[in-house]
């Protein structure tokens, strides 16, 4: 293979000889080691990332892994991080140091400076950066041993209780210390060699500062150390890096895209919903429009749900906590429930999902086979005391409607029955217009003690949900460690009209529970059998669904689901009782309809119907009324004239019908 063949493939193999670095076995193989394409780091055979600079005890085969590659981002993200340390302890001597992981399109770096970052701050630290990166300072990998590390390390706090936890490192922590040896990471002069700047890490990282061709830092906030409000509170500085300057321009144009798409920005320019200081964060109060929102999507997926053969039911809002043991939410789910209340000598809580009041539904008579499965669903309110630095608008709420649906089958039926709502859930998001989605599949991490149940059971009930999602077609990516306590699920992760990913439908598979609950049936031969229980989410919550159409369609829902379908705007005030009598047809023909006989001039009374997005308006003058007939305004800003009354109404009759989700426009009638 020539060698811009094998620059042109990323991923073909290299071999680096034993004691070659893996950087001058790429550069003879002829790979590209610049630009986007450029290998910032390689992959071995066992699957791990390493630097350029690592050299094999023996022959290996490695995979050149671009920047432009996720991988190949998350290592410059992390290089990043790096140097903004750097920059902020030259620039702010005496900063401690908390941990910089990547994140998803960016990375951050927590610090303990002598006072808050300013944006002015900021400013002087991507300067910084920008010298850092220009000088081409190198990245090198240093072993070091325990001791070694806390002496060269003893003014760093918090690195020395990361050094004394790394056993059990979680979540971003293992960026820095895990399993194995300990390692630093030196930044040294390109010329001299010297080391100027280290850190703690386990690393990859890029050859060089000058890999990272685009930066930028974003914002500063305050985080706690190790996310525990118990621990010292940090200032957090967040920072994105691409593998191109236009990559770069591109992301931050859809970061501008999103602002605006913002829903909790349009939650009140449209009068949808609100967040009441008076009630506490994440819950949320809907006003007339947006309860009308969510009247149309609750009943929606009633009456799917009803379709799917679900039977709807009703639990309360509050139980004792002894149900909650049994499920085994407690103790495994209590940072995220509410406190305990006591009442009449016992401990009552807020239900924080509804599976546990089904299951004793079930439990109420005894079961046949022939009833199942037995499908149960209800709009049930939870709440979950979500921690105030993650709670965000509906997207990430305290009291939440979950359409909760929870199928009771035989073992033999659950692959049939996961189809099947695999089916149901995929059609509910393509008729909200939401059809661009991949598969998530969630597993336990076995050396985690959150999960409980037998290898057997977590092993089979995988396999099951592995085995329908591979035959959906869709795209399937492994989220190891993702599942929920008591079993491995699929989640449905859409992509809005903006590219972003939204976690929304979710199924999953459940031995635990009916085990727990000691739910039986009777079997064909007479004996008690275990269902199997299959939870089921199709929105997600009512809340969270309402925020991600909101920014998906940016406040400019379908014509069948807006609040406001037809205004009636008169020329003047002659044309009102004209458009009163053409308002009250389409009401009779169940059409959400306004007429406005403000006193304002008809141009401002169209600006405001297009700031609602309204998707038709219904202009009239004296010569219309004369013609019986109607002028057509669309959202969008086109025009049809003199269209007649009856046809009018059909039309707009025939789209909310239809439940089209295309924005109406007169370009369809041309």
């Amino acid at each position: 293979m020539s060698a811009s063949a094998r620059a042109s493939d990323p991923a073909q193999p290299v071999r680096v000889a034993a004691g070659t670095t893996a950087f001058d076995a790429l550069r003879e193989s002829g790979a590209e080691l610049n630009g986007p394409l450029g290998a910032v780091v390689v992959r071995d055979q066992d699957g791990a990332l390493r630097d350029l600079d690592w050299a094999p005890d023996a022959d290996t085969d490695v995979a050149p892994v671009p920047a432009q590659s996720p991988d190949g981002l998350a290592v410059m993200r992390h290089s990043a991080a790096h140097v903004m340390a750097q920059a902020v302890q030259d620039l702010f001597p005496g900063t401690l140091l908390g941990i910089g992981p990547p994140i998803e399109d960016g990375f951050y770096y927590d610090f303990l400076p002598s006072r808050p970052f300013t944006p002015e701050d900021l400013a002087a630290i991507e300067k910084k950066m920008g010298e850092i990166i220009k000088a081409n300072q190198r990245f090198a990998r240093r072993p070091i041993d325990d001791d070694a590390a806390r002496d060269e390390l003893k003014g760093e706090k918090f690195k020395l209780e990361l050094i004394d936890l790394r056993s059990s490192a979680t979540g971003e922590e293992v960026t820095e210390v895990g399993a194995g040896g300990l390692t630093m990471y030196d930044n040294l002069d390109n010329k001299t060699g010297e080391r100027v700047w280290t850190d703690l890490c386990r690393g990859p990282h890029l050859p060089s500062t000058r890999r990272i061709p685009a930066v930028k830092l974003m914002r500063s906030a305050a985080a706690y150390w190790r996310g525990s409000e118990k621990n010292e509170q940090l200032q957090r500085i967040y920072g994105t890096a691409w593998a191109s300057r236009d990559d770069l321009k591109a992301y931050l144009n859809r970061l501008e895209e999103a602002a605006k798409r913002d829903h909790r920005k349009l939650g009140i320019e449209l009068d949808l919903f609100s967040f009441p200081d008076e009630l506490g964060s994440g819950l949320a109060v809907f006003h007339p429009k947006g309860g009308i929102l969510r009247r149309e999507l609750e009943n929606y997926v009633r009456q799917r749900h009803m379709d799917e053969g679900f039977d709807f039911v009703s639990t309360p809002h509050i139980s004792k906590d002894g149900l909650f043991y049994t499920s085994g939410h407690l103790p495994y789910y209590a940072d995220t429930m509410f406190p305990p209340m006591e009442l009449e000598n016992a401990e009552y809580r807020l239900k924080a999902m509804n599976c546990p009041m089904h299951n004793l539904i079930y439990r109420s008579r005894g079961r046949s086979y022939r009833e199942l499965p037995l499908r149960l669903f209800e709009l049930g309110s939870v709440y979950r005391f979500e921690k105030s630095g993650v709670v965000h608008g509906l997207t990430r709420v305290r009291g939440l409607t979950m359409d909760d649906s929870h199928s009771y089958c035989t073992p033999e039926q659950a692959p049939g029955e996961i189809k099947k709502l695999l089916e149901f859930l995929l059609g509910l998001l393509r008729d909200f217009g939401l059809d661009d989605f991949y598969l998530e599949l969630s597993t336990r991490d076995a050396t985690s003690d959150k999960f409980i149940g037998s290898d057997e059971d977590w092993q089979s009930a995988t396999k099951t949900l592995e085995d329908v999602a591979i035959a959906s077609g869709l795209e399937l990516v492994p989220d190891p460690g993702g599942a929920a306590y008591y079993g491995p699920k699929i989640s449905v992760q859409a992509r809005d009209a903006i590219g972003r990913t939204w976690q929304m439908s979710t199924v999953q598979l459940d031995f635990n529970q009916p085990a727990r609950f000691e739910l039986e049936y009777q079997a064909a031969d007479g004996s008690r059998q275990q269902p199997v229980m299959i939870h089921s989410a199709k929105f997600g919550s009512v809340e969270r669904f309402i925020g991600v159409l909101t920014e998906h369609y940016a406040g400019a829902f379908p014509a069948w689901l807006s609040p406001v379908q037809v205004i009636g705007i008169p020329i003047s005030a002659d044309q009102n009782e004209y458009l009163d009598g053409i308002a009250g047809q389409l009401r009779r023909r169940g059409i959400r309809v306004e007429v406005d006989a403000s006193d304002d001039r008809m141009q401002k009374k169209i600006r405001t119907a297009q700031k609602s997005k309204v998707p038709f308006m219904l202009i009239a003058g004296s010569t219309d009324v004369d013609a019986g007939a109607v002028s057509f305004r669309y959202r969008d800003g086109s025009q049809r004239n003199a269209v007649p009354v009856a046809q009018a109404i059909e039309e707009i009759v025939d789209v909310v019908e239809r439940r089209d989700n295309a924005s109406p426009s007169a370009e369809s009638h041309d």
